[in-house]
This record gives C-alpha cells, structure tokens and sequence, in this order.
C-alpha cells in the first residue's frame, strides 16, 4: 500500500470521529462540540470523500469500507441538518391571513458585555419596534446605553451582571407575575412570567441563558441539559400558550434542543425555513443556530430574520408571531418517546438542580 493511501486512511478515520463522537450520549465537553458544526463537518466529510476517490485504487477491501463509512457518517450529519434546510416540510404555519391585533414581535440579542456599539443594536430596535426585546449578557453600562428605550418600553425586567450572564427584558406589552429564577447555578439567571397580548390574551414566557460546555466554562453539558430539559418537562405540564427565547448555548438539531422540543411540545418556526445561523458572528464559515425562538402550537409565523451585525459574537434574531387557537388544530406537537424521557430525567438530577422546576 502506497504511502499517499496510508495518510489518506488515517484521513478517512479523523473524519469518522466527529460523528462517532455526537451519536454517543457522553456529556464532556469536546464530545458535545461536535454536535454544533454539522454542516461544516458535512462539508469536510464530502471532501475528503472526493479526494479518497481520487486516491485510492481499490485494489484492497480497506479502500471500500473507508468509503462506505464515510459516506454513513455523511449520511448521519445531513439527516440532523436536514429539517433546517428549505427542502424539508415546514413545521410552523406562515400566517396568511391580513393584519391582526394577536400579533407579537420579539428581538433576541446577546450583545457581548465588552461590546461598546450600543448604538447599532438601538437603530435595530428602532427600525424594528418589536413588543419585547430581551438582551444577553447585559450588564449595567449596557443597561444605562439603553436606557432611552424605557419611554418605549414601559415594562422592564433587568438582571444586569458581569459574568456574561446578566439579561434584560424590555416589553411593550403588559408583562405579569414575572420572577428571576436560578435554576441550576446560583449566577446563571432566567426570566419567567406572562405577557399579556393587546387582544388581553395571556401567554407564557421564559427567558433563558444556560451556561455552555466549554473548557472555560463548563467540563460537561450536564447543567445546561438539565436547565433545558428541565424545563420541557414542566412546559408540557403548564397547559398554557407558552414562548420560550433565549440564546440556549446548543443548536437547534442537538438530541438536548431536539429532546427539548420534543418534551415541552414547542415548535420551530425554522424547520423548513433555514439555519439562522447566529454564531459566530465574526466568522463566516464557522457559524450555527445558538439564539432560539420557541412556540407554543397556536402561533403562526408572521416573519422571522437574523439580523445584521451589532459588535457582538452573536447576530440579534427577530421573529414576528400571529396568535391564533385555530391553529392548534392544523399543527401537530413533537413527541417525546418514554426512553427519551428517562433520560432527560437523568440529565436533571444529575446536575442537582437549586429548583425542582419552572
């Protein structure tokens, strides 16, 4: 065997490993990396494919089942990605119908506490006007930058704190019963309550920010499973109109978020539509869907877009949302199967959550 044959199996067997690695339901953090760039590593995998090809001259079995597993592990990354692409069926209905007082609009927006261009992110709010914006990793120079939207935004609340963690919450809408809850960590907020809609409909709302797995953050994805699992369970438990929206630290096709969704029975109104990739923003070839919107079935989906840069890491995500009950008769909840469950329930005590739930 030639030595360009050699480097081109140890090529091959590099590549299985991402794959290999997010089909397990090991928690560290670099085997959960690789759940995040699923295109990226599609792409890679689609080369090295090419190039083996051009390599090999098949004249051992090695040469075939390189290929052959390649070819599965590309299989595997394009089945995950695939519902984000505009082939595949939108789970979210567009709304059809004219204007409608049910209406909400939301602008999600982690600003990088550094970051100073406070001024790009208020012409965005400016432009849009959206009934609530809710910022991450807020502190207080970043609530006093946007302190002028308070005319605006007559219900407000703010969380700030110099941990990349802080958050604010800026509604027009009426907001109610709301509390700052620490789910797992004792620094890592979340916001829960009502928003009242103008037809004085009464909707749910939770704000989240879990902490990500990372070498500088956290050796496993156990807390920020837990945070998110935790509360799909207890969504589902709620029977009310529900939002959920936050940047959630794991991209939307994860087996967690899947898991998530599956258990609360909320909806993505990307399915179908796109990645809205909202991470990296600096970097263009290495980006996915870490900031979230998620709805309850009796929401159609007005309009939804990333938006442009504001010198964070993230791009800020808007979505404009009909409230509409007929809706829940034409779109089916996800399901979670009862061995997804249990697992979920491992996840949750295994972090030692401060509260039992949301």
């Amino acid at each position: 065997m030639e030595i360009s044959e050699i480097i081109m199996l140890v090529a091959c067997a590099i590549f299985l490993i991402p794959s290999l690695a997010s089909a397990t339901r090991f928690d560290k953090w670099w085997v959960r990396a690789f759940d995040f760039p699923r295109l990226q590593i599609s792409i890679l995998i689609g080369l090295i494919i090419i190039v083996a090809v051009i390599v090999f001259d098949f004249s051992e079995v090695i040469h075939f089942i390189a290929i052959v597993l390649l070819i599965i592990s590309l299989i595997y990354q394009l089945d995950k990605i695939y519902p984000y692409t505009w082939f595949a069926k939108k789970e979210v209905m567009k709304f059809e119908d004219g204007d409608s007082t049910d209406n909400i609009s939301i602008l999600v927006s982690n600003v990088l506490t550094p970051n100073k261009d406070y001024h790009k992110l208020l012409e965005i709010v400016n432009r849009r006007q959206p009934d609530m914006l809710l910022t991450l990793e807020s502190d207080e120079k970043w609530e006093e930058a946007l302190k002028d939207l308070e005319k605006d935004y007559k219900y407000r609340i703010k969380v700030p704190q110099d941990n990349l963690y802080g958050m604010h919450l800026y509604s027009k809408l009426k907001l109610e019963e709301t509390e700052i809850r620490y789910l797992v960590k004792d620094d890592i907020p979340s916001i829960h309550g009502f928003v009242r809609l103008d037809d004085n409909s009464k909707i749910r709302i939770h704000c989240m920010h879990p902490r990500p797995p990372s070498p500088s953050e956290a050796e496993t994805s156990t807390n920020r499973d837990a945070e998110l699992l935790m509360l799909g369970r207890d969504v589902r438990k709620q029977d009310d109109s529900v939002l959920v929206f936050g940047d959630l630290n794991d991209v939307a096709w994860s087996r967690t978020t899947r898991l998530f969704q599956e258990m609360s029975g909320l909806m993505d109104p990307r399915i179908g539509r796109g990645f809205f990739n909202t991470f990296h923003a600096d970097y263009r070839f290495f980006r996915w869907p870490l900031d979230h919107v998620f709805h309850s079935n009796d929401f159609t989906l007005v309009d939804i877009a990333r938006e442009k840069h504001i010198g964070s890491d993230h791009f800020p995500m808007y979505i404009k949302l009909n409230f509409e009950r007929k809706a829940e008769l034409e779109q089916n909840k996800p399901e979670a199967e009862e061995e997804e469950k249990d697992w979920a329930q491992e996840k949750i005590d295994d972090a030692k959550p401060r509260e039992k739930g949301v």
